[in-house]
């Protein structure tokens, strides 16, 4: 049973990621385009407003690069950070708990990002489909290199 999970890991980070770049950009786009939903309650958050718009440019295009598997970590790792930011900035102040000052949703996409700073894409990324591709044609020291980034089954 071990052994299957293991061989599935790879491919469940991937709709891990998928999920949450999803989840991500859709809320970039309610903020920055007024769509689903909007930003708060309707609209959009004016362009350059700090730090509403700048996070709502982050969500979308991070969301975008995660949702792809481009640049996973890097884009991961501003996601997480933008969203540790939210939740001390803006939710901290109003409880202890997330579950009371209303930063769940900050919180848990900082964590799940982090994760995924660690994991990497997972199958099916861009970034993971490109490095094969380039290492196609290189020694067999750099696909060595490769296997070693790969998380290492339990």
């Amino acid at each position: 049973m071990s052994g299957r999970l293991n061989s599935a890991q790879p491919y469940a980070i991937a709709l891990f990621r998928i999920v949450v770049g999803l989840l991500f950009a859709c809320h970039g786009a309610a903020s920055l385009f007024g769509v689903l939903g909007g930003a708060m309650g309707g609209g959009s958050i004016d362009a350059g407003t700090w730090p509403g718009w700048y996070a709502a440019v982050i969500q979308f295009v991070g969301g975008i690069l995660v949702l792809l598997g481009l640049g996973t970590r890097a884009a991961a790792f501003i996601a997480s950070g933008s969203m540790a930011y939210a939740y001390f900035d803006v939710h901290q102040s109003g409880a202890l708990w997330p579950i009371q000052n209303g930063g769940e949703a900050s919180a848990m996409f900082s964590w799940a990002f982090l994760l995924l700073v660690f994991t990497g894409s997972g199958a099916l990324g861009l970034d993971r489909i490109l490095a094969s591709r380039t290492s196609s044609g290189s020694n067999s020291a750099d696909s060595a290199d490769e296997r070693a980034s790969e998380p290492v089954p339990a």
